[in-house]
């Protein structure tokens, strides 16, 4: 979702800087730039070595919080969608191809952002708190989408921005079609490489299935 169908990162850039400062530090641009993709534990606790404060779970609990109660007024007005997004969104609906969200943004925030992408585009949406902890870069948030889809991963597309998303939808079998956004990804196996999602269609989509 973020970075991908809708331009949210920089709404995310503004919440992290913000946090950071909460927590009494700053946060470098090079050091935001590790965080694309990341979960909401991952980034707390990386928030919290950047300053130099203690990693505890009661830490990372009110940092985390922090980032939601700053992202969730963001997330709340439109959000600006990414060239070709809702285009493609609307190709897949209209040939009646089942499809999954899968984010690692937790479910409260990912319900705002729906307002402006649109539920109906979605058969079914999988979110960062809802795989048992085992989060991107992991297979499980795509193996679960796969699962509520009834369908077979290694026949799936996955639509990526960033590493962590490109290897948990790699590791779960499914071919990646990678739009690089915010930070590159490593060419690797299954991987198609484009610079938006503007012209993808259906057919462009099947052929990359083979």
């Amino acid at each position: 979702m973020d970075g991908t169908l809708v331009d949210s990162e920089k709404l995310w850039d503004v919440a992290l800087y913000e946090t950071a400062e909460w927590l009494g530090g700053k946060l470098s641009e090079e050091q935001r730039m590790t965080l694309v993709g990341s979960n909401m534990d991952d980034t707390s606790a990386y928030l919290l070595e950047v300053v130099g404060l203690p990693v505890t779970p009661e830490a990372i609990a009110s940092t985390g919080a922090e980032i939601r109660r700053r992202t969730a007024g963001l997330f709340d007005d439109e959000l600006p969608w990414r060239p070709g997004a809702r285009e493609a969104l609307t190709a897949v609906r209209e040939a009646g191809l089942r499809s999954a969200l899968v984010t690692s943004t937790e479910r409260d925030l990912t319900e705002l952002a729906l307002n402006t992408i649109g539920r109906d585009f979605f058969d079914v949406t999988v979110c960062g708190d809802e795989v048992e902890g085992l989060n991107k870069p992991l297979p499980r948030p795509y193996l679960k989408a796969a699962e509520l889809l009834g369908v077979d991963p290694a026949r799936c597309v996955a639509v990526e921005d960033s590493p962590p998303g490109t290897a948990s939808a790699v590791a779960a079998g499914c071919t990646v079609l990678v739009i690089p956004n915010d930070v590159p990804v490593e060419a690797g196996e299954r991987r198609v490489f484009r610079d938006s999602l503007v012209g993808i269609d259906v057919p462009a989509l099947a052929a990359l299935l083979g």
